[in-house]
C-alpha cells in the first residue's frame, strides 16, 4: 500500500512543471525579459531622446491644464488675465493637444507599433487619446457657447467639463513618456535604429 502511495506521488511529482531550468532562462532571454546591462549615459541619453523630447510637450499642457483648472477649481481667473483671455486659453489648449496627437497618430506612432505594442492600434495609449478627445469635444462646444453668449461662464461647469477627461488625460501624459523612456526604448530597438526614429 506504501509501494502504491509512493508510486502515485512520483507520478504527480513528474507532471508539476519543475521551477526554472537552463532553458527557460534561455527562453526568458530571448524573449527580453532577462535583466539587460547597465546603460552607460551616452547610450541613455541615445535611448532617453525621444521621452525627453516628449516630455517637454506634455509640460507644457500640464501647465495649460494647471492654469485652467486653478481659474475654474477657485472660481478666480489668475491676475491679470481676462475672461476673454482664459477662454482663449482654453481653445490654444484644445488647438494644440489635437494636433499634438494627430501628428503622433500619423507620424510616430505606426513607425513605433512595428515592434511595440504599445502603440498599435486599439491598445491603451489610442484608447487614452479617444477619451480624451471626446473630453476635449465637450470643453470646445463649451468655449464656443460661452464666446457666443448661449451660456455663461460659469466655472463650476467648466471645472466639471474638465474633471471628465482629467484622470486619463494625466495619465496618458505620464503613460506615453514612459513608454518611450531609455529602458523600455532599449528592448526594442538598436543604438543605431534610434535616430531613425521619428520626433
Amino acid at each position: 500500500m506504501a509501494a502504491d502511495a509512493e508510486a502515485g506521488f512520483a507520478k504527480m511529482d513528474a507532471s508539476i512543471p519543475k521551477a526554472s531550468t537552463v532553458s527557460d532562462a534561455a527562453n526568458a532571454s530571448s524573449s527580453g525579459e532577462a535583466k539587460l546591462p547597465p546603460l552607460s549615459a551616452a547610450d541613455y541619453r541615445i535611448y532617453n531622446r525621444m521621452a525627453e523630447h516628449m516630455d517637454l510637450f506634455h509640460n507644457n499642457f500640464r501647465q495649460t491644464w494647471n492654469v485652467l483648472y486653478s481659474a475654474c477649481s477657485s472660481n478666480k481667473r489668475p491676475q491679470g488675465m481676462s475672461l476673454r483671455q482664459l477662454l482663449s486659453m482654453g481653445d490654444d489648449f484644445c488647438h494644440h493637444l489635437t494636433v499634438h496627437h494627430t501628428i503622433e497618430e500619423r507620424h510616430i506612432f505606426p513607425v513605433l507599433a512595428k515592434k511595440m505594442p504599445a502603440f498599435k492600434k486599439e491598445l491603451e495609449l489610442l484608447d487614452q487619446h479617444k477619451q480624451i478627445h471626446e473630453g476635449l469635444e465637450v470643453f470646445e462646444d463649451w468655449l464656443r457657447d460661452v464666446r457666443s453668449g448661449e451660456k455663461d461662464a460659469r466655472m463650476d461647469e467648466m471645472k466639471r467639463i474638465l474633471d471628465g477627461f482629467g484622470t486619463v488625460l494625466w495619465q496618458h501624459l505620464d503613460d506615453e513618456v514612459k513608454q518611450l523612456g531609455a529602458e523600455n526604448m532599449r528592448k526594442y530597438w538598436t543604438k543605431q535604429e534610434m535616430p531613425t526614429l521619428p520626433m
